[in-house]
């Protein structure tokens, strides 16, 4: 199983938003996934992504590749001092509000279908 971390783009469009996930590379881009790692929010000023550092160093010793937007980020978190580093599970408050509101579009479009 070849396993990669990529982004996966939420948000609507001039608003884009991504969250940083583990997906087997035999599944679509916008597929099944594994698991979310951080998000990345390219519109936002200053610190505008927060990344499962731990979880991203495990995904990457069994294997993972990361993509090249995906290996920059994990190269800036390494960086980052250790306060402003996420080093547990990403909670929903860390979550911009856009991706909160993304995801229920997403619902009420598969609901519609």
């Amino acid at each position: 199983m070849a396993v990669k971390i990529r982004l996966r783009r939420m948000g609507s469009r001039n608003a884009a938003f991504y969250r940083v996930i583990v997906q087997d590379s035999r599944y679509a881009p916008t597929g099944r996934f594994i698991e979310t790692l951080g998000w990345y929010d390219p519109k936002q000023e200053g610190n505008n992504f927060s990344l499962n550092l731990d979880r991203a160093d495990y995904w990457l010793s069994n294997g993972a590749q990361p993509s090249e937007t995906a290996s920059s980020l994990i190269k800036k978190a390494r960086e980052l001092p250790v306060e402003k580093a996420v080093s547990g599970a990403v909670t929903e408050e860390e979550v911009p509000a856009v991706a909160a509101e993304a995801d229920a579009d997403e619902a009420a479009e598969e609901a519609a279908e």
